[in-house]
């Protein structure tokens, strides 16, 4: 059944009811609760579909956008999910990023190294508006949206996230991509010094993934700048990543540097190290398992129902209705 974005007059009892933040829950208290500490030395090396520490900092960094932690302003709107959004600590506690490393508690414990300001985004490839970009001349801050999206990872747990940021067309819409443009390429920062992670041969750096342009343009996608009403953390990709909820949560791109219009199919990080089990789709298939677990349901981390309880997975993670015309006349198992 797909989920199905319903408008709520008022959204303010949405939002309590479905994004428990006012709990003020220790992190490793959820995560032993949650039974998760240790899980990445269980899981092995797995994607990163990952997500901020949640100290208040300054509004603003040096470079003008908003820093980790601090409070942003965004316009509610209709995405919602029913059933309730994880909490936050959890969201925050349990990542992948592994720039940073592979356990879980690898991004949070490492990431605080890592430089968001001044921060720089280069375009690339075929488009009229090459040039390197600072954050607030593609992110028009003044028109942020909150979105609350349900986050699957192809690891098979789930979140329930509100995500804030801006629909990634009107930010390639100002990139004017060319005609010849049929994808994009988006590839995160890469700093060795600060990421202790890049320093394993875990994946090829820098770690980059990539759309075709109509999903890029999709209603649902988005780029983000933060989430629970706050900017980015830096182990959740901070300060830019993209977020697009019908694939598996690696197919997002933290901390991007880069955009890349390409005329062919990029190569992407999971991909590269192991086709036979990441496609470059990577769309939420529960018809599909992975090659060492099945994808038919998944485990919800940090929700309402409990720590373990787990729910059938949703094709296209529900959001079948605004993605299944993308894909018309192809095969989804054969183009997983």
């Amino acid at each position: 059944m797909d989920l199905k974005f319903r408008r709520n007059p008022d959204y303010q009892t949405l939002r309590d009811d479905i994004t428990p933040e006012r709990m003020f829950m220790d992190r490793r208290h959820i995560l032993s609760a949650a039974g998760l500490l240790g899980a990445g030395s269980i899981l092995g090396a797995l994607p990163a579909c990952s997500e901020p520490e949640q100290t208040p900092t300054a509004p603003a960094t040096a470079g003008g956008h908003a820093a980790p932690g601090a409070a942003v302003t965004a316009k509610k709107t209709a995405f919602a999910v029913a059933g309730g959004a994880t909490v936050e600590d959890a969201f925050t506690g349990y990542c992948n990023f592994y720039e940073f490393g592979t356990g879980k508690e690898d991004p949070p414990r490492y990431a605080s190294k890592m430089t968001v300001s001044p921060w720089q985004v280069t375009v690339e490839g075929e488009t009229d508006a090459p040039g390197a970009y600072a954050l607030k001349d593609l992110i028009d801050y003044s028109k942020l949206e909150e979105r609350v999206y349900r986050h699957r990872c192809v690891e098979a747990w789930s979140m329930v996230v509100p995500w804030v940021g801006v629909p990634m067309q009107s930010v390639l819409a100002k990139l004017k991509p060319k005609s010849t443009a049929k994808f994009v390429q988006f590839e995160t920062y890469l700093n060795k010094k600060e990421m202790p992670g890049t320093n394993r041969p875990s994946l090829q750096w820098p770690y980059v993934e990539g759309l075709r342009m109509d999903e890029a343009n999709n209603d649902l996608t988005l780029f983000a700048v933060g989430a629970y009403g706050k900017a980015l953390q830096k182990q959740n990709g901070a300060p830019l990543r993209t977020v697009i909820p019908w694939k598996y949560g690696f197919k997002a791109t933290k901390s991007v540097v880069k955009i890349r219009f390409l005329a062919t199919q990029p190569g992407t990080a999971w991909n590269k190290a192991n086709a036979n089990e990441y496609g470059f789709y990577s769309n939420v298939n529960p018809n599909v398992s992975h090659p060492r677990w099945s994808q038919a349901s998944e485990r919800v981390i940090g929700g309402k129902g409990g720590f373990n309880e787990r729910r059938d997975t949703e094709m296209f993670n529900g959001y079948s209705s605004q993605v299944t015309s993308l894909y018309a006349g192809m095969d989804l198992k054969r183009n997983y």
